[in-house]
């Protein structure tokens, strides 16, 4: 299988690497490290060691599970009483993109699949493409929440059609998606203005990270109202750098992380938060703390204490 086991499990969970052996639970996680790279740009990136570094900082993100954590309102051991599954990363055979991308995608169904919550640790952004891909097996459709700088809509760079410059314009092709927000979107990325008219002919909802800072959250969560069940996927560089500073491509003025925490809550009210992934973190900058990789695990900690309800009660 094209699995490898971490060198630590995210938050000390079970692991099992062996998608034909998973059983349901209620939150699973799972690395992607790899995307389809762009020609001249390393393979493996910097963003490829970011799944194992996030699981590293485990005794930063919910130990002792039994402790109270003030950001979910319970302890991690009510919620999850029997732990969750580690998958451990997908590396592939490292031979033909294509292949690797059409077994990530069985692998990643299966992950959906098997657990009431799926998160993904990214790598950059282009591995959100394979995740939503596998949102196919939901059984409603899904809306897609992205948080991030960039709009990510180029229908190819260099003729790379599945890159982190991407992720958005591909999920926009997918009758299981229903709709798209964007939010914190500011600075200069790879957009044109071909791909600001290609999403607002989608029907892409975009909100600029300075709208939410004069104005508050109040109109994105009034867009989100009843709009589930949701897939959220966020890349790092859509908060903003003294929360998340080790990016590649840093923009001040972003989310901070209780806009984040209030967005994560609304989804799991609103029809359900189904999964998310954190993409962009580069490992070889989050110094000298790791706060950057901390604040990504403790995004999926409070995501699973929003999506999984309390057992205790």
């Amino acid at each position: 299988m094209p699995l490898l086991a971490p060198a630590r499990a995210f938050l000390d969970w079970t692991v099992n690497t062996d998608p034909d052996a998973w059983d349901p639970v209620d939150a699973a996680i799972i690395g992607l490290p790899l995307s389809e790279h762009y020609a001249g740009e390393p393979r493996p990136n910097d963003q490829a060691a970011a799944p194992e570094a996030i699981r590293a900082q485990s005794d930063q993100l919910c130990l002792p599970t039994d402790h109270w954590d003030f950001d979910i309102g319970s302890t991690m051991a009510q919620i999850l009483p029997h732990g969750g599954r580690d998958a451990g990363n997908f590396m592939g055979a490292d031979t033909d993109f294509g292949d690797d991308f059409d077994e990530s995608i069985r692998v990643l169904k299966r992950h959906v699949q098997q657990s009431r919550f799926a998160a993904v640790l990214g790598g950059d952004h282009g591995v959100t493409i394979p995740v939503v891909e596998a949102l196919e097996v939901v059984a409603r459709p899904i809306h897609l929440v992205q948080i991030d700088a960039h709009i990510d809509w180029r229908d190819e760079v260099g003729g790379a059609r599945r890159g982190y410059s991407s992720p958005i314009r591909r999920a926009s092709e997918l009758p299981w998606i229903s709709g798209i927000t964007q939010i914190g979107i500011r600075g200069t990325g790879s957009a044109r203005a071909q791909e600001i008219q290609a999403a607002r002919d989608y029907g892409a909802m975009i909100f600029g990270a300075d709208d939410i800072h004069e104005h508050g959250l109040n109109a994105v969560l009034a867009h989100l109202a009843g709009r589930g069940p949701f897939y959220l996927t966020v890349d790092a560089d859509g908060l903003d750098p003294s929360v998340m500073p080790a990016v590649m491509a840093p923009a001040p003025g972003g989310l901070r992380f209780e806009h984040v925490q209030r967005i994560l809550r609304h989804l799991a009210r609103e029809g359900g938060l189904r999964g998310m992934d954190v993409v962009e973190v580069a490992p070889s900058v989050d110094l000298p703390n790791a706060i950057t990789s901390i604040t990504a695990g403790r995004m999926i900690v409070n995501a699973i204490g929003a999506a999984v309800p309390d057992t205790s009660t």
